[in-house]
Formats: structure tokens, C-alpha cells, sequence
């Protein structure tokens, strides 16, 4: 069975979603599209289960046959000022306010968001499993990500993020401790053992004795 074009029986209506949230290092990248009342493919589900070459395949068809997409990042210091909840919903706002048509809906793969202009919104689990929108934007949030992790990969290849793409690999956490952080990468994540990943903020050891001083 083909996934489903319409939540909401509203037109337009906008899918979310967003690739990169649980990486150590780079951007969260989130993506909001449009498509055309009844679209399908075949091939279309969510972007984690296909091959990068299906991925791409779909990202050209997706972007020719949107009525409107968009595609924003959050780097990673915003993402240590805030958290990632919180970047990763702001990053699909971004997409939103970037689109050049303003839906009457919205559906978002998860179960967070927080209202984006009183447009009324749904948050569904497994969306990108079960609507086409939501499935096209994990499509172009992985594709557009991956393709700006395999640039970074080009100045800082010793991390190896042209197949990683920043995610926690073994051969990433290795690499972090043999050769040290970039500012790509996430201080607010468990990037060393405790002692070391405690060093990269400058009041971590008042914080950790006001703590134990109860």
C-alpha cells in the first residue's frame, strides 16, 4: 500500500521533518514541502531505509514536482546553546518560513513541534513511513545533510564523514580522541568520557561541585 497524500483534508498542507538530530558533529538539517493534491511514487518511504542512490534519485523528482519545498540547517552552536529539541523544531521553522506557499496545515514526523503562525499542526510518529509530504522532506533534509557532511568531510577528512556523515561510529569517537573537536562538532554531546568531555566547558567543575554540594 502507497503512503498517504493528505492528513488533514486541508490544502495545502506542509511536511516536516529533519535529519542529523542524534550526530556529534554538523548541522541538524529539517526540510518543509508541498505536493501537488494526490501525488505518489513507488519508491517513496522513509529516507533511512533506502539506498543514498534512491535518495537522490527521489530528491530531483521531489524538488521538479513540489509545489513548494525548502531546506534549512542549524549549526553547532546554536544547537549547544539551546538543545537539539529545540534546534531541530526552530530548523523546521526555518523551512517553513521559507517556503513560497503558506500552508493551511502542517504534519510533522515525531511527536514535538511547537506552533509555527496559528497555522494548526499534527505531529504523527512514523510520519515519514505514512505521508507522502513528511516522506519527501526526510528525502531532501538527508540528502541535502549528507551532501554538506561529505564537503566538511573534504577539510577535516581524519573524522571520516563522507560515510559517518557525523553520526557516533566507533572510527568517529577514535578519531575525536586521537586528533581532538572541530567546531562542527556538538560540546553539548557525549563526545568524551566524562572527565575530558567536562574540560570543554570552562564552569563545568563549579557547576559539578555546586551540585555536590547539594
Amino acid at each position: 500500500m502507497g503512503l498517504i497524500s493528505n492528513h488533514s483534508g486541508f490544502f495545502p498542507e506542509a511536511g516536516c521533518d529533519e535529519a542529523g538530530r542524534g550526530c556529534l558533529a554538523g548541522p541538524v538539517f529539517a526540510a518543509a514541502v508541498i505536493l501537488p493534491p494526490g501525488f505518489s511514487h513507488p519508491s517513496l518511504n522513509d529516507s533511512k531505509q533506502m539506498s543514498e542512490k534512491l535518495r537522490d534519485e527521489l530528491r530531483l523528482i521531489i524538488e521538479q514536482e513540489a509545489i513548494s519545498f525548502a531546506v534549512a540547517r542549524m549549526d553547532a552552536p546554536d544547537i549547544d546553546k539551546y538543545n537539539i529539541l529545540w534546534a531541530s523544531i526552530r530548523t523546521m521553522h526555518k523551512a517553513l518560513d521559507n517556503l513560497g506557499v503558506v500552508p493551511q496545515h502542517i504534519i510533522v514526523d515525531g511527536n514535538k513541534f511547537m506552533p509555527y503562525k496559528k497555522i494548526p499542526f499534527d505531529c504523527i510518529v512514523q510520519g515519514d513511513t505514512l505521508y507522502t509530504s513528511i516522506a519527501a522532506a526526510s528525502v531532501l533534509a538527508k540528502t541535502y545533510r549528507d551532501e554538506y557532511m561529505v564537503r566538511l568531510h573534504k577539510k577535516h577528512g581524519q573524522y571520516h564523514w563522507d560515510t559517518n556523515k557525523g553520526y557516533a561510529t566507533e572510527q568517529h569517537r577514535e578519531a575525536i580522541v586521537a586528533h581532538g573537536i572541530t567546531k562542527y562538532h556538538r560540546r553539548s554531546f557525549q563526545l568524551y568520557p566524562l572527565p575530558e568531555q567536562l574540560s570543554l566547558f570552562p564552569n563545568a567543575d563549579l557547576i559539578t561541585r555546586k551540585q555536590a554540594a547539594g
